[in-house]
Protein backbone atom coordinates (compact mmCIF):
# COMPACT_ATOMS: atom_id res chain seq x y z
CA UNK A 1 0.00 0.00 0.00
CA UNK A 2 1.60 3.30 -1.14
CA UNK A 3 -0.04 6.47 0.58
CA UNK A 4 -0.62 9.07 -2.41
CA UNK A 5 -0.13 13.09 -1.28
CA UNK A 6 -2.92 14.23 -0.53
CA UNK A 7 -3.76 17.94 -2.93
CA UNK A 8 -5.64 20.41 -2.30
CA UNK A 9 -8.75 20.13 -3.92
CA UNK A 10 -8.89 16.05 -2.09
CA UNK A 11 -7.63 17.27 1.24
CA UNK A 12 -10.90 16.24 2.92
CA UNK A 13 -10.46 12.42 1.79
CA UNK A 14 -8.56 9.59 2.87
CA UNK A 15 -6.83 8.32 -0.15
CA UNK A 16 -5.73 4.65 -0.80
CA UNK A 17 -3.91 3.88 -3.43
CA UNK A 18 -3.75 -0.53 -5.33
CA UNK A 19 -0.85 -0.70 -7.33
CA UNK A 20 0.61 -3.97 -8.78
CA UNK A 21 4.06 -3.33 -9.68
CA UNK A 22 6.56 -6.63 -10.44
CA UNK A 23 9.55 -6.17 -7.98
CA UNK A 24 12.52 -5.10 -9.00
CA UNK A 25 14.75 -8.37 -10.63
CA UNK A 26 18.11 -6.65 -11.06
CA UNK A 27 20.54 -8.97 -10.36
CA UNK A 28 18.26 -11.56 -8.63
CA UNK A 29 19.87 -14.53 -9.56
CA UNK A 30 23.62 -13.18 -8.06
CA UNK A 31 22.18 -12.52 -4.75
CA UNK A 32 22.41 -15.84 -2.17
CA UNK A 33 19.48 -17.65 -1.38
CA UNK A 34 18.50 -18.68 1.70
CA UNK A 35 16.25 -21.37 2.64
CA UNK A 36 14.61 -21.69 5.61
CA UNK A 37 14.18 -24.68 8.13
CA UNK A 38 11.06 -26.41 7.46
CA UNK A 39 10.59 -28.99 10.58
CA UNK A 40 9.85 -32.51 8.97
CA UNK A 41 6.27 -32.80 11.14
CA UNK A 42 4.97 -29.51 9.75
CA UNK A 43 6.23 -30.96 6.53
CA UNK A 44 4.57 -34.38 7.15
CA UNK A 45 0.88 -32.42 7.99
CA UNK A 46 1.22 -31.05 4.77
CA UNK A 47 1.78 -34.74 3.51
CA UNK A 48 -0.57 -36.19 5.33
CA UNK A 49 -3.52 -33.56 4.06
CA UNK A 50 -2.52 -34.72 0.52
CA UNK A 51 -2.74 -37.92 0.86
CA UNK A 52 -6.21 -37.60 2.58
CA UNK A 53 -7.12 -35.87 -1.00
CA UNK A 54 -5.53 -38.89 -2.94
CA UNK A 55 -2.95 -36.49 -4.57
CA UNK A 56 -0.51 -38.55 -2.76
CA UNK A 57 0.25 -41.75 -1.29
CA UNK A 58 2.43 -42.64 2.04
CA UNK A 59 5.17 -43.81 -0.01
CA UNK A 60 5.32 -40.58 -1.65
CA UNK A 61 5.40 -38.45 1.44
CA UNK A 62 8.22 -40.42 3.11
CA UNK A 63 10.34 -39.59 -0.40
CA UNK A 64 9.15 -36.21 -0.48
CA UNK A 65 11.09 -35.71 3.06
CA UNK A 66 13.97 -36.96 2.57
CA UNK A 67 14.46 -34.66 -0.59
CA UNK A 68 13.55 -31.96 1.75
CA UNK A 69 15.52 -32.24 4.34
CA UNK A 70 18.54 -33.21 1.67
CA UNK A 71 17.93 -29.98 -0.49
CA UNK A 72 16.88 -27.55 2.82
CA UNK A 73 13.70 -26.76 1.17
CA UNK A 74 9.78 -26.67 2.39
CA UNK A 75 7.86 -29.86 1.73
CA UNK A 76 5.90 -28.69 -0.67
CA UNK A 77 8.35 -27.04 -3.26
CA UNK A 78 10.46 -30.51 -2.58
CA UNK A 79 7.10 -31.99 -4.08
CA UNK A 80 7.09 -29.79 -6.92
CA UNK A 81 10.77 -29.89 -7.60
CA UNK A 82 9.80 -34.14 -7.89
CA UNK A 83 6.66 -33.02 -9.83
CA UNK A 84 4.46 -35.66 -7.46
CA UNK A 85 2.26 -32.71 -6.98
CA UNK A 86 1.31 -29.33 -8.38
CA UNK A 87 1.39 -25.44 -7.19
CA UNK A 88 -1.98 -25.48 -6.94
CA UNK A 89 -1.86 -28.85 -4.76
CA UNK A 90 0.28 -26.85 -2.31
CA UNK A 91 -2.33 -23.96 -2.01
CA UNK A 92 -5.11 -26.30 -1.44
CA UNK A 93 -3.24 -28.23 1.11
CA UNK A 94 -2.33 -25.11 2.92
CA UNK A 95 -5.78 -23.61 2.35
CA UNK A 96 -7.39 -26.84 4.45
CA UNK A 97 -4.79 -26.78 6.59
CA UNK A 98 -5.21 -23.55 8.07
CA UNK A 99 -8.80 -23.21 7.14
CA UNK A 100 -8.66 -21.02 4.32
CA UNK A 101 -10.50 -21.95 1.17
CA UNK A 102 -9.48 -21.63 -1.89
CA UNK A 103 -11.64 -21.96 -5.15
CA UNK A 104 -11.18 -23.54 -8.11
CA UNK A 105 -10.38 -21.54 -11.35
CA UNK A 106 -12.23 -21.21 -14.24
CA UNK A 107 -14.40 -23.93 -16.15
CA UNK A 108 -17.84 -24.69 -15.53
CA UNK A 109 -17.83 -24.62 -11.94
CA UNK A 110 -15.14 -22.24 -11.23
CA UNK A 111 -14.63 -18.44 -10.70
CA UNK A 112 -13.28 -16.35 -13.37
CA UNK A 113 -9.12 -15.10 -13.32
CA UNK A 114 -10.14 -12.12 -12.21
CA UNK A 115 -11.41 -13.42 -8.97
CA UNK A 116 -7.51 -13.75 -7.81
CA UNK A 117 -8.37 -13.54 -4.67
CA UNK A 118 -10.85 -16.80 -4.30
CA UNK A 119 -8.74 -19.31 -6.20
CA UNK A 120 -4.74 -17.67 -5.77
CA UNK A 121 -4.72 -16.16 -2.34
CA UNK A 122 -1.11 -15.85 -1.68
CA UNK A 123 -0.15 -14.75 -5.16
CA UNK A 124 2.08 -11.42 -4.62
CA UNK A 125 -0.47 -9.43 -7.23
CA UNK A 126 -3.08 -9.84 -3.97
CA UNK A 127 -0.92 -8.79 -1.65
CA UNK A 128 -2.17 -4.57 -2.57
CA UNK A 129 -5.60 -5.94 -2.32
CA UNK A 130 -4.97 -7.94 1.32
CA UNK A 131 -3.57 -4.26 1.95
CA UNK A 132 -6.39 -2.26 0.84
CA UNK A 133 -8.66 -4.36 3.49
CA UNK A 134 -6.42 -3.39 6.25
CA UNK A 135 -6.86 -0.19 5.25
CA UNK A 136 -10.66 -0.41 5.26
CA UNK A 137 -10.48 -2.41 8.42
CA UNK A 138 -8.46 -0.10 10.52
CA UNK A 139 -9.93 3.31 9.00
CA UNK A 140 -13.82 2.38 8.96
CA UNK A 141 -15.27 -1.41 9.56
CA UNK A 142 -13.73 -1.57 13.38
CA UNK A 143 -15.64 1.63 13.92
CA UNK A 144 -18.65 1.46 11.94
CA UNK A 145 -21.96 0.81 12.94
CA UNK A 146 -23.54 0.11 9.75
CA UNK A 147 -20.89 -2.14 7.43
CA UNK A 148 -22.11 -0.90 4.21
CA UNK A 149 -20.74 0.08 1.33
CA UNK A 150 -20.48 0.80 -2.41
CA UNK A 151 -17.81 0.51 -4.74
CA UNK A 152 -18.04 2.87 -7.48
CA UNK A 153 -16.04 5.24 -9.97
CA UNK A 154 -16.13 8.16 -12.27
CA UNK A 155 -16.74 6.16 -15.37
CA UNK A 156 -16.72 2.77 -16.48
CA UNK A 157 -13.94 0.62 -17.51
CA UNK A 158 -11.85 2.18 -13.97
CA UNK A 159 -11.67 -1.82 -12.20
CA UNK A 160 -15.08 -0.82 -10.20
CA UNK A 161 -16.29 -4.93 -10.46
CA UNK A 162 -12.64 -6.46 -10.19
CA UNK A 163 -12.00 -4.58 -6.79
CA UNK A 164 -15.70 -4.85 -5.31
CA UNK A 165 -15.35 -9.41 -6.37
CA UNK A 166 -11.70 -9.60 -4.51
CA UNK A 167 -12.48 -7.18 -1.65
CA UNK A 168 -15.69 -9.34 -0.88
CA UNK A 169 -13.82 -12.60 -1.21
CA UNK A 170 -10.96 -11.40 1.10
CA UNK A 171 -13.28 -10.05 3.98
CA UNK A 172 -14.96 -13.71 3.81
CA UNK A 173 -11.38 -15.15 4.02
CA UNK A 174 -11.41 -13.65 7.44
CA UNK A 175 -14.10 -14.91 8.30
CA UNK A 176 -16.84 -12.36 8.17
CA UNK A 177 -20.54 -12.65 6.64
CA UNK A 178 -20.00 -11.38 3.26
CA UNK A 179 -22.36 -10.08 0.58
CA UNK A 180 -21.75 -8.90 -2.37
CA UNK A 181 -24.50 -7.45 -4.38
CA UNK A 182 -24.54 -6.31 -7.88
CA UNK A 183 -26.61 -3.73 -7.81
CA UNK A 184 -25.59 -2.35 -12.15
CA UNK A 185 -28.67 -3.47 -13.67
CA UNK A 186 -27.26 -1.82 -16.52
CA UNK A 187 -24.33 -4.07 -17.14
CA UNK A 188 -24.06 -6.47 -14.62
CA UNK A 189 -20.58 -8.33 -14.33
CA UNK A 190 -20.68 -9.83 -10.79
CA UNK A 191 -22.42 -13.28 -12.33
CA UNK A 192 -20.01 -13.77 -14.39
CA UNK A 193 -16.96 -13.61 -12.27
CA UNK A 194 -18.26 -16.16 -9.46
CA UNK A 195 -19.91 -17.99 -12.78
CA UNK A 196 -23.35 -18.41 -10.97
CA UNK A 197 -27.01 -17.73 -12.91
CA UNK A 198 -28.09 -14.19 -13.26
CA UNK A 199 -32.14 -15.14 -13.93
CA UNK A 200 -33.58 -13.88 -10.90
CA UNK A 201 -31.34 -11.39 -8.81
CA UNK A 202 -31.98 -8.18 -7.83
CA UNK A 203 -34.09 -6.77 -10.16
CA UNK A 204 -36.56 -9.28 -9.54
CA UNK A 205 -36.53 -9.31 -5.81
CA UNK A 206 -37.05 -5.24 -5.93
CA UNK A 207 -39.91 -5.99 -7.95
CA UNK A 208 -41.28 -8.98 -5.55
CA UNK A 209 -40.75 -11.83 -7.44
CA UNK A 210 -38.38 -13.34 -5.52
CA UNK A 211 -37.60 -14.45 -1.94
CA UNK A 212 -34.44 -12.72 0.32
CA UNK A 213 -33.10 -16.26 -0.54
CA UNK A 214 -31.95 -15.76 -3.19
CA UNK A 215 -28.05 -14.74 -2.95
CA UNK A 216 -25.85 -17.17 -3.97
CA UNK A 217 -23.27 -19.16 -1.24
CA UNK A 218 -20.10 -19.28 -3.20
CA UNK A 219 -18.61 -22.31 -1.34
CA UNK A 220 -19.58 -24.48 2.12
CA UNK A 221 -16.07 -23.27 3.40
CA UNK A 222 -16.43 -19.50 2.49
CA UNK A 223 -18.64 -17.53 3.97
CA UNK A 224 -19.36 -14.82 0.99
CA UNK A 225 -22.24 -14.79 -0.63
CA UNK A 226 -23.41 -12.96 -4.24
CA UNK A 227 -26.22 -11.67 -5.36
CA UNK A 228 -26.52 -10.84 -8.98
CA UNK A 229 -28.28 -8.29 -10.51
CA UNK A 230 -30.86 -10.93 -12.44
CA UNK A 231 -32.32 -9.69 -15.51
CA UNK A 232 -32.18 -6.29 -16.62
CA UNK A 233 -35.01 -4.20 -16.32
CA UNK A 234 -36.38 -0.99 -18.51
CA UNK A 235 -36.75 1.15 -15.22
CA UNK A 236 -33.75 0.33 -13.16
CA UNK A 237 -33.36 3.96 -11.51
CA UNK A 238 -36.76 4.16 -10.92
CA UNK A 239 -36.39 0.37 -9.01
CA UNK A 240 -33.65 1.38 -6.65
CA UNK A 241 -35.12 4.44 -5.69
CA UNK A 242 -38.47 2.80 -4.21
CA UNK A 243 -38.47 2.66 -0.48
CA UNK A 244 -38.10 -1.37 -0.36
CA UNK A 245 -34.66 -1.01 -1.72
CA UNK A 246 -33.46 0.49 1.81
CA UNK A 247 -36.10 -2.18 3.38
CA UNK A 248 -34.18 -4.78 1.68
CA UNK A 249 -30.64 -3.30 2.70
CA UNK A 250 -31.40 -3.10 6.19
CA UNK A 251 -32.70 -6.86 6.67
CA UNK A 252 -29.43 -7.60 4.73
CA UNK A 253 -27.91 -5.51 7.09
CA UNK A 254 -28.80 -7.23 9.93
CA UNK A 255 -28.08 -10.76 8.22
CA UNK A 256 -24.01 -10.13 7.21
CA UNK A 257 -21.12 -8.85 8.93
CA UNK A 258 -20.22 -6.76 5.81
CA UNK A 259 -22.05 -5.78 2.49
CA UNK A 260 -20.41 -4.59 -0.24
CA UNK A 261 -22.13 -2.85 -3.22
CA UNK A 262 -21.03 -2.81 -6.87
CA UNK A 263 -23.01 0.19 -8.67
CA UNK A 264 -22.64 1.81 -11.93
CA UNK A 265 -20.86 4.61 -12.40
CA UNK A 266 -21.61 8.02 -11.26
CA UNK A 267 -21.18 9.53 -14.12
CA UNK A 268 -23.49 7.40 -16.41
CA UNK A 269 -26.87 7.76 -14.34
CA UNK A 270 -27.60 9.08 -10.67
CA UNK A 271 -28.03 4.90 -9.79
CA UNK A 272 -24.72 5.22 -8.15
CA UNK A 273 -25.57 7.97 -6.34
CA UNK A 274 -28.66 6.66 -4.85
CA UNK A 275 -27.01 3.27 -4.02
CA UNK A 276 -24.37 5.07 -1.80
CA UNK A 277 -26.93 7.41 -0.14
CA UNK A 278 -28.92 4.36 1.01
CA UNK A 279 -25.23 2.27 1.58
CA UNK A 280 -24.54 5.55 3.96
CA UNK A 281 -20.87 4.90 2.65
CA UNK A 282 -18.84 4.84 -0.55
CA UNK A 283 -14.82 3.66 -1.87
CA UNK A 284 -14.42 5.40 -5.00
CA UNK A 285 -12.46 3.52 -7.50
CA UNK A 286 -10.33 5.72 -10.44
CA UNK A 287 -7.90 3.69 -12.96
CA UNK A 288 -4.35 4.86 -13.40
CA UNK A 289 -3.35 6.99 -16.25
CA UNK A 290 -6.61 6.80 -17.22
CA UNK A 291 -9.15 8.75 -14.67
CA UNK A 292 -9.06 12.32 -15.28
CA UNK A 293 -8.50 13.96 -11.56
CA UNK A 294 -11.16 16.56 -12.35
CA UNK A 295 -13.28 13.77 -12.94
CA UNK A 296 -12.47 11.80 -9.82
CA UNK A 297 -13.05 15.21 -8.10
CA UNK A 298 -16.37 15.75 -9.36
CA UNK A 299 -17.36 12.38 -8.81
CA UNK A 300 -16.76 12.75 -4.97
CA UNK A 301 -18.49 15.67 -4.57
CA UNK A 302 -21.37 14.21 -5.88
CA UNK A 303 -21.50 12.04 -3.17
CA UNK A 304 -20.36 13.75 -0.44
CA UNK A 305 -23.34 16.37 -1.29
CA UNK A 306 -25.72 13.71 -1.28
CA UNK A 307 -24.23 13.19 2.78
CA UNK A 308 -22.33 9.64 1.43
CA UNK A 309 -19.36 9.34 3.85
CA UNK A 310 -16.40 8.56 0.60
CA UNK A 311 -14.47 6.44 2.66
CA UNK A 312 -11.54 6.94 0.28
CA UNK A 313 -10.13 6.72 -3.34
CA UNK A 314 -8.29 4.01 -4.48
CA UNK A 315 -6.04 4.16 -7.59
CA UNK A 316 -6.18 0.86 -9.77
CA UNK A 317 -3.41 0.03 -11.62
CA UNK A 318 -5.03 -3.66 -12.80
Amino acid sequence: MQRLPVDSSLRLFKRLAVRNEEPNMNNIADRPVKRPYVPPDRGRAIGAILVEQGRLGAQDVDEIQRFANAHGVRFGEAAVQMKRITEHDIESALAQQYNYPVLQRGGQSGVADDVIAAYQPQSESVEPLRALRSQLILRWFNSATRKVFAVTSPERGEGRSWIAANLATMFAQLGERTLLIDADMRQPRQHRLFNIDNSVGLSALLTGRAGREIARRIHPQLRLFVLPAGIIPPNPQELLARPVFEVILDHFAAQFGLIIIDTPAVSETADAQILAANAGNAVMIARRNYTPQSKLVAAMETLTDTGVNVIGSVINAH
